[in-house]
């Protein structure tokens, strides 16, 4: 497949452009408040940054200091929801000029669904490919939360990651996604790996304690086919708790089922059609 034959993506791994494997955990902008984060995230090993409107937002600022030595070793992804090809190329560009930099590492084309016809969905494939050929991106990527459109994603060949919501609760990918994805290749980014906090939170029929964040990255780093989970701390506490799945023993199989056990419960209690209809 196209994603092990260049050299942003080998044998599974993501890579910098010093040719150095993505960190484990992926250090997201969603909720940032502290600044001082991102440069205590680098200092932890995290080179992985991922932001939904690098144009524009205030990672920005956190970055440019890094970036001005240590770019090669920083991998910077980002996206658009966007299915129009203006759009999306004014963005890049966009993205490209605020960081300074010619090239980010990987471009998701966002949410994919059945809504999104094939056609629509190799149209901006296709554009995404060709930046990859001129070198504006040197990843393709996409993310969905449809486990048929997850699917065709791996099948078609035609990205060189995907992200998808993957945490205790959510586990449906389990099933074909995840496994069809390690067994070509192809890097998973998971997100949302505490599911909103809810998993925090407990369960009036969980009489024990719910899980850490810790916990709750653990889990989906035990999954072999999960490369990088996102993590999106707001404030540098918040950080140094969650980079301790980065140095927390794997999980055994007796804390496997229990925290299985746990997200079952959870995923019944969906606030909406959205959290459980899809993953």
């Amino acid at each position: 497949m196209q994603q092990n034959q260049d050299h942003s993506v080998h044998a599974n791994h993501l890579l910098s452009l010093s040719k150095q494997p993505v960190s484990r955990l992926g250090f997201a902008s969603q909720y940032l408040k502290d600044l001082t984060c991102v440069q205590a995230a680098f200092t932890a090993g995290i080179n992985f940054y991922f932001s939904y409107n690098l144009s524009s937002d205030p990672l920005v600022d956190g970055l440019m200091p890094l970036l001005t030595t240590q770019r090669n070793s920083i991998f910077i992804a980002t996206g658009s929801e966007s299915r129009h090809p203006e759009t999306l190329q004014q963005y890049l560009d966009q993205t490209r000029r605020s960081l300074n930099t010619s090239v980010i590492d990987a471009f998701f084309i966002e949410y994919f669904s059945p809504s999104d016809s094939a056609e629509e969905i190799q149209a901006v494939l296709a554009q995404l490919r060709g930046w990859k050929t001129t070198g504006s991106i040197r990843c393709v990527g996409a993310s969905t939360h449809n486990l048929e459109v997850a699917l065709q994603l791996i099948q078609q060949g035609q990205i060189d990651v995907l992200m998808l919501r993957y945490n205790m609760a959510h586990r449906k990918v389990e099933d074909q996604v995840l496994p069809m994805a390690q067994a070509v290749g192809l890097p998973v980014i998971a997100f949302t790996c505490t599911r909103w906090g809810t998993l925090l939170k407990g369960h009036p029929q969980w009489n024990q304690s719910p899980p850490t964040a810790t916990d709750c990255y653990r889990f989906v780093l035990h999954h072999p086919a999960i490369h990088t989970t996102l993590t999106a701390p707001a404030t540098l506490a918040q950080l140094q708790e969650n980079l301790t799945a980065l140095t927390a023993s794997a999980l055994t199989i007796e804390e496997v089922y229990h925290w299985q056990t746990y997200g079952n419960l959870i995923y019944g209690t969906g606030q909406d059609a959205f959290e459980t209809q899809w993953i």
